[in-house]
């Protein structure tokens, strides 16, 4: 080889200079974002993002299931290919949106309203939690132009179910997200094993777990403590004991006992739309559609809540078929891949939405992780519908039983075609 050919070899590239470019040369996927996560956290605050109820079934099963579904890739032309949907009535500009989260603070100080500003730059809308660490209010402020949704838990206190149904209204969020998955919270015991406080509180272990983090202990320290500011009053200031006490002290009292009584009240207070978040049941997707409620999301809480509850995609075939149109179905749940989103979308949903992906975005890189994040899902799901053949989210949606084949189906189709009923070969005749 000639000096000037190994020369046309050389490729040295210059210093990133800004955090987009170093997430765009180390980050290639999901599950690359994940892993700078958590080099970047303590691992208690990295487990209660990872962390799942009991023994943790719901969460692995969430994943595995869209390993149970193959494409089924088509010939022809991919002409002008646009992942632009509608969702709610409004359009979007791919059919993903960012689940509502709490604590969100805890994994950058940019918390909620990083996660705002990338959604409002995807043009994707937001899920705010009750439980979230920044002001309604102040969301709303930094980001006119979002869509933003408000998470709420079902109140059978009329008063302070009123009391905020106005303040989000007031605030601009045009649709409620009402989980229905929260009657009680669930036993997650990688927080009890690390002793997991909201805000973290100051022992030994989490003494050390800062000085091994200290990038992340400083932005901790120097910023405004952890406070949850959307209870309006329901919860004293001051730190609590933990995760599972705070929820307790939230779904005491006025927040029970509710019912479908309850949504009925709530449907005919709030004149925008209501998506019912946590339903996997088809009979319970029925009732909503019957009730007046919007849309569904198909979730079993990121498999935090009631271990070895289904997953969304294994139901979501039967929630669709059920439902017959009725209401939009958003599905959350194990989304690691834009592969994945194609998949449920091909199965009859209408959006998907993302948590824990965007919040190892957030932790690595602030804004620009969260938003670097969306832009893998963006590119991942065009990839993945080019090879499938199809150009529209319509089309994928029009022409999606075709498209997906489920491997156990297949295999109970092949296992009773080879053990089915065979004829028997006659015998020939010798000759004389």
């Amino acid at each position: 080889m000639k000096l000037r050919d190994i020369r046309s070899l050389v490729n040295v590239e210059g210093p990133a200079r800004s955090a987009s470019q170093r997430l765009a040369r180390r980050c290639h996927s999901i599950e690359d974002v994940r892993k700078l996560a958590a080099a970047r956290l303590p691992l208690s605050i990295f487990d209660y993002i990872e962390g799942g109820g009991e023994d943790e079934a719901s969460v692995r099963r969430n994943r595995c299931s869209f390993d149970d579904w193959s494409f089924v890739p088509r010939w022809g032309a991919v002409e002008n290919l646009d992942l632009a949907s509608s969702l709610l009535g409004k359009p979007v500009a791919m059919p993903l949106m960012l689940s509502p989260t709490g604590g969100t603070r805890l994994f950058h100080p940019e918390g909620e309203l990083g996660a705002a500003r990338a959604a409002l730059a995807a043009n994707v809308p937001y899920g705010l939690a009750h439980l979230s660490t920044t002001p309604m209010e102040l969301v709303s402020a930094q980001t006119p132009g979002l869509r933003r949704w408000f998470n709420i838990e079902p109140m059978a206190d009329k008063g302070m179910l009123q009391a905020m149904l106005d303040r989000t209204a007031n605030a601009g969020y045009e649709a409620l997200l009402v989980n229905v998955d929260c009657r009680a919270i669930g036993h997650r015991e990688r927080d009890y094993r690390n002793g997991f406080t909201a805000p973290p509180s100051l022992k030994p272990r989490t003494v050390v777990e800062g000085a091994l983090h200290p990038v992340w202990a400083w932005r901790f320290l120097r910023n405004d403590a952890i406070a949850f500011p959307n209870l309006d009053g329901t919860i004293a200031e001051g730190p609590l004991a933990s995760t599972p006490d705070m929820w307790r002290t939230l779904l005491s009292g006025s927040y029970e006992p509710t019912d479908w009584d309850t949504l009925c009240d709530l449907r005919s207070r709030w004149s925008g739309p209501i998506a019912l978040k946590g339903c996997v049941s088809a009979d319970d997707a029925a009732i909503a559609a019957d009730i007046g409620i919007d849309a569904i999301q198909v979730s079993n809480h990121g498999g935090r809540q009631l271990d070895h509850m289904a997953s969304p995609l294994d139901v979501l075939p039967e929630i669709v078929e059920r439902v017959n149109g009725r209401v939009e179905i958003i599905v959350d749940g194990g989304i690691r891949r834009g592969s994945d989103a194609i998949k449920a979308l091909a199965l009859g949903a209408t959006a998907c939405a993302i948590g824990r992906p965007y919040l190892y975005g957030l932790a690595a890189a602030g804004q620009e992780g969260v938003a670097h994040v969306l832009r893998i899902f963006a590119e991942e799901m065009t990839r993945t519908m080019m090879l499938l053949g199809v150009s529209s989210i319509k089309e994928l949606q029009d022409s999606g039983p075709s498209l997906v084949r489920n491997r156990h189906a297949a295999f109970a189709r092949s296992t009773n075609a080879s053990t089915g009923p065979r004829t028997a070969t006659p015998k020939r005749k010798s000759s004389s």
